[in-house]
């Protein structure tokens, strides 16, 4: 039986709640202090605008829009990326929100109904929330709604006002706003649902008579309400939600907040984490239940954590899967598979490429790339295998290397099943080890091991007697030699007595 459907899959399989969606992504948030476009800037396995994005897709608007200015090509180059149907639209001189708006309005001449305009530095905005606003805007019959929150320090922010009955009157800037209006604490949370037509003919109504000689988007609700339309503002229930990111200092802010709600939802589903205030988890990181996280994990990326997994501590994973029962401890791994109940670390390093099979341990100091190991089969400490193929069964020495690359290209190695390799052996790729194939200590194996077949490849020993008394004299070591040669005979003396 199928799980039921989600709330956002609803929001998805239900009627467009909105006819457009305008994101306003042009500023160049010069208190970043970054190279960086401010919405790309990316938090919990996102940027700030795929965060916005993300949020309002499951309303279903047949357009999107995205006002670019600073940063143009980079910004342009992420949406390709990851919301190609979406249209970047140029804001050539940032003259302020509500000219972007209206740049982003003319875009979408040929739209009926309600646009959702939404800044693109609010990586905390939930689908959840921007449908109460539709739902709110839809039973008033509204013109326009704005979204609103409730916040303890309104300073910076743009008040609501209201009149005695509770109607929004108006929106002020801080820096415009009167001593009495700075005590509103019930702030503009940046996102605003209307008419297009209503909308852009208002903003052709703006003026930039401000401290900041800039057009505010803030301005039409009061040229609405002036001219007697219905104007409506709805409350976040949640004002973290609405929160922007001007600095460093948000960035970390939003970035705690986001990943105290991804840990919370998995706590609620049944997986253990240990130390919430250590422990990291992208957005798009799927981690089932009986999972335990332990402090120092991060999952990043595309990670996908099957049930009952053991992960850390002091481990990171970036679009890795891991298998059923498995336990990955003080571990890095990077586009990797571990498959059910494999043993990985401590101390491991599985780069891209590597496949760990059911049951299969990859232990400490042990760096893997591009390596499949087999059912069972064992890399217990010490070495490097890249570029191979190891059977089932099969248990690879300490301090092993896979010699793959010869300085211009890369060659592969492969291991049979059930085969015994030595300690301290090098593979010279391309070379293959049989089935049942056993590998001396020491051994550097440039040519293939027949399958039952025993591989030495080293040289006979030679001991130099008396080396150590003749180059060494007067050391530690030549008087424990010479102690040692006495023991001999006197031993041997009373053996033949």
């Amino acid at each position: 039986m199928s799980p039921p459907p989600s709330r956002e899959q609803k929001l998805t399989q239900a009627q467009p709640s909105v006819a457009a969606v305008v994101v306003l992504a042009a500023g160049q948030g010069t208190r970043m202090r970054s190279r960086t476009p401010k919405v790309l800037h990316a938090i919990g396995g996102r940027s700030m605008l795929g965060h916005v994005l993300a949020a309002v897709a499951p309303l279903g608007g047949a357009r999107t829009v995205v006002v670019v200015g600073s940063g143009r090509d980079q910004v342009e180059a992420h949406l390709a990326d990851i919301a190609p149907d979406a249209r970047a639209v140029l804001q050539e001189q940032q003259n302020g929100s509500g000219h972007a708006a209206a740049i982003a309005l003319d875009a979408l001449t040929d739209v009926d109904g309600p646009v959702l305009i939404v800044n693109g530095d609010a990586p905390l905005l939930r689908t959840s929330t921007v449908q109460a606003l539709v739902d709110a805007h839809r039973s008033a019959g509204d013109l326009l709604t704005v979204l609103t929150a409730s916040v303890p320090d309104p300073t910076g922010l743009g008040r609501i006002v209201r009149d005695g009955e509770g109607r929004v009157t108006a929106i002020v800037e801080e820096r415009d706003a009167t001593p009495e209006q700075r005590t509103i604490t019930e702030v503009n949370a940046g996102v605003y649902l209307g008419d297009r037509a209503a909308v852009r003919a208002a903003l052709s109504r703006v003026g930039a008579a401000n401290d900041q000689g800039e057009q505010y988007l803030t301005d039409v609700l009061g040229l609405l309400v002036g001219d007697g339309a219905p104007v409506g503002g709805h409350r976040a229930a949640d004002a973290d939600d609405t929160l922007g990111c001007n600095d460093r200092r948000e960035l970390a802010a939003r970035r705690r907040t986001l990943n105290d709600r991804v840990l919370d939802d998995l706590m609620r589903g049944g997986v253990t984490v240990v130390d919430p205030l250590t422990t990291w988890v992208d957005v798009t990181v799927d981690v089932g239940p009986d999972t335990v996280l332990h402090p120092g994990t991060q999952l990043l990326g595309a990670t996908m954590v099957a049930g009952g997994a053991v992960v850390g501590p002091d481990s990171t994973l970036t679009d890795t899967e891991v298998g059923e029962g498995a336990r990955v401890v003080r571990t890095h791994a990077d586009l990797a598979v571990v498959g059910p109940d494999v043993q990985v670390g401590p101390f491991a390093y599985l780069r891209p490429g590597t496949r760990l099979a059911r049951g299969s341990k990859v232990g400490t100091f042990v760096e893997t790339k591009n390596a499949s190991l087999g059912e069972g089969s064992k890399i217990p400490h010490l070495s490097y295998v890249g570029d191979a193929t190891i059977g089932e069964g099969t248990n690879i020495g300490a301090a092993t290397v896979f010699v793959n690359y010869d300085g211009v290209a890369k060659h592969h190695t492969t291991i049979g099943d059930h085969a015994r390799t030595g300690a301290d052996n090098m593979f010279v790729a391309p070379v293959t080890v049989g089935d049942g194939a056993y590998t001396a200590a020491g051994s550097v194996i440039t040519t293939d091991v027949p399958p039952g077949a025993m591989g030495v490849a080293r040289a006979t020993q030679r001991n130099v007697e008396g080396w150590v008394g003749r180059r060494r004299p007067g050391t530690a070591a030549a008087a424990a030699a010479e102690a040692a040669h006495g023991r001999g005979t006197d031993d041997a003396q009373g053996t033949r007595s």
